[in-house]
């Protein structure tokens, strides 16, 4: 795709997002009345991979305010099956009742507890059904070390055909100095998500990144963050 070669657009994709920031963009925006924290482009990028995919099972690590589950709940109800795992090491009182509240609760199972804990890992297994095809989205502590340890957790969940998203990788392309950089803290040049994805891919091959989706994310937390299963 023309769009996705053009590094001079790219660029200036990134200081868009840098000088958005100063707005919260990505807190103006909600979805079936709970806020998601997330760009349109990532809403749309999202919905188009599971679409095509069509995963039984969506696991999220981060659940933040529980837009994002719920919307991804939601899509799974209009295609008539599946549901989300949210995990998050707090789920906090207001945010768990704003989810459990929701006409999409009937499709979110969540689960307190550290993402890489073997225990939370063992309790996620245990929620999908033989056969499932399933699809992970990485959006908790965005340490390098952490998501790649996120990688190798859940990475070998992902059923052929579907997607590995590693999110927030945007903040590889801004300055140090940006203010954008600072999301649960601040993280040091390479040490983020986007690091993380490529060493995952580097150890194991079975992912890539989707040439054709990835080169359309423009104004997008996570570029080159949609990894997909290949084929055997």
């Amino acid at each position: 795709m023309t769009l996705g070669r053009d590094e001079a657009l790219h660029d200036r994709s990134s200081a868009m997002f840098e000088a958005l920031n100063e707005y919260d963009f990505s807190y103006l925006w909600s979805w079936m009345g709970a806020p998601i924290i997330q760009t349109p482009t990532d809403i749309m990028a999202t919905q188009e991979v599971i679409w095509s995919s069509k995963p039984d099972v969506i696991i999220e690590t981060g659940v933040a305010r529980g837009g994002s589950v719920l919307f991804m709940a939601s899509l799974l109800d209009l295609m008539g099956a599946g549901k989300v795992i949210g995990v998050d090491i707090d789920i906090r009182a207001h945010n768990r009742d704003t989810i459990e509240t929701h006409p999409m609760s009937k499709r979110v199972t969540l689960i307190e507890g550290g993402s890489v804990d073997a225990e939370t890992v063992a309790r996620v297994r245990a929620e999908i059904p033989d056969g499932a095809r399933v699809m992970v989205v990485l959006d908790s502590d965005h340490s390098r070390d952490h998501v790649l340890a996120e990688c190798r957790a859940y990475g070998p969940l992902v059923t052929e055909g579907c997607y590995l998203v590693v999110a927030d990788t945007i903040v590889a392309h801004l300055p140090e100095a940006s203010k954008a950089r600072n999301r649960s803290r601040r993280l040091e040049p390479g040490n983020d998500p986007a690091a993380a994805a490529l060493a995952y891919m580097a150890e194991n091959p079975d992912f890539e990144v989707d040439p054709v989706l990835n080169g359309k994310l423009i104004l997008s937390s996570s570029p080159r963050g949609y990894l997909r299963r290949k084929a055997a």
